[in-house]
């Protein structure tokens, strides 16, 4: 006889170990392909391209995603995203080829897709809207939680090159089997609603009614994906440590711990799109500041720290903000959206991140990633507000 684990706090609880452990695998992977890679003497340009692989997956994928969810409910595409990380994660130590990889990646992009659409839809679909921000919150930090651990285990490289693909697997195929815990549950259908319209035309209205809440997600990609898998390599460039690169990496997502749970809460009090300006700016100015201090590495950990602390609730908060202006029945949409917009970002990150090293000149990296974010706060600042008048075109 099955027996499930029905209350909303045990089924909460269980998608976020889901997706800490998510996180673990991603933040491992890209700065250790990135040192493999760069230690073999693949040029900068190739190992960005070859991280691409990651968010060409989910891409890809992406389109077929929302309409299997509406026919097989959560759980069913949780179990397939996670069991097709953990098959591709195994596999890596077979066959160190750029290529194969490059597939291993594309897979494990599927997979993700898979698994964080489903239960971040789930969260999104059950959680109150005074508790919003904070569920959401709490689902972004054990995200980071896990992340920001996946670069301490980098190290393990230098045991021997398969142990970091093979503790990743295992961590995540425990966490997986947690999944066979909950009951299936299925997102909300109105008769008559917008959930009944085609595929082509939900991706319409929700983009019309929130494309502004997709940009955080977006930028946090374009931030993420360089940051791990392109720093790595501009920072062995300068001569900065290995251990010290891991240490900067873990620290930007300790930062982001320190304060994905707060940042989540005061929005819920005084807005997302207010609570998101500032950190935009806030982390741009941050980044742009400790490009004149790369020489020293602690203080260069103490600004990465900053960074998080700022930046790193920006995809969590998108998605709250999303989930306040898009209607119940066209969730699955929008967080699918969300999704994608981060896919885009994270797509971009790593190959243009990868250009900049070879082609800057020496120009910072960190440079970059400041503009960025504050081409993103003045989007929003000047533009933000519309998303509100086309809610209740729609409504």
């Amino acid at each position: 006889m099955k027996i499930f684990l029905k209350s909303q706090r045990a089924r909460f609880w269980i998608l976020v170990a889901i997706v800490s452990i998510s996180g673990f695998s991603q933040g491992m992977l890209l700065p250790l392909i990135a040192i493999i890679f760069e230690q073999d003497g693949v040029s900068s340009a190739l190992n960005g391209l070859s991280a691409t692989g990651l968010y060409i997956g989910t891409l890809v994928v992406a389109p077929f995603m929302e309409p299997q969810l509406r026919r097989f409910g959560y759980k069913p595409l949780i179990l397939f995203g996670g069991g097709l990380v953990i098959a591709s994660l195994l596999l890596f130590p077979l066959w160190k080829s750029v290529l194969f990889w490059f597939v291993l990646r594309v897979l494990i992009g599927i997979g993700d897709q898979a698994l964080h659409f489903s239960t971040q839809t789930w969260i999104t679909s059950f959680s109150p809207q005074h508790r919003l921000g904070r569920n959401i919150a709490i689902y972004g930090m054990s995200f980071s939680v896990g992340f920001g651990a996946g670069p301490l285990f980098v190290p393990l490289v230098e045991i021997f090159e398969a142990l970091p693909f093979i503790v990743s697997g295992i961590l995540c195929l425990i966490a997986w089997s947690l999944v066979f815990l909950l009951k299936n549950d299925y997102p909300q259908m109105t008769a008559g609603g917008m959930s009944e319209k085609g595929t082509l035309g939900r991706f319409k209205t929700a983009l019309v009614i929130a494309w502004v809440a997709f940009l955080p997600p977006l930028g946090y990609g374009f931030l993420e994906a360089s940051l791990n898998a392109i720093y790595p390599v501009y920072a062995l460039r300068q001569e900065i440590d290995v251990r010290m690169v891991s240490i900067m990496l873990a620290a930007f997502s300790l930062g982001a711990i320190a304060t994905q749970l707060p940042l989540g809460a005061l929005s819920d009090r005084i807005g997302r799109r207010n609570v998101l300006l500032v950190a935009l700016v806030g982390g741009a100015a941050v980044f742009g500041t400790a490009s004149f201090f790369e020489s020293n590495g602690w203080l260069t950990v103490a600004f990465f720290a900053l960074a998080g602390m700022f930046v790193g609730s920006t995809f969590s908060l998108g998605i709250s903000y999303m989930a306040d202006l898009m209607p119940k029945d066209l969730l699955p949409t929008g967080n699918l959206l969300c999704g994608i917009a981060f896919s885009i970002g994270s797509l971009s990150g790593p190959f243009l991140g990868g250009l900049f090293v070879e082609y800057s000149g020496g120009l910072s990296f960190l440079l970059l990633i400041a503009a960025m974010l504050l081409v993103l706060f003045f989007i929003i600042l000047l533009r933000g507000e519309r998303g509100k008048e086309q809610v209740a075109e729609f409504e």
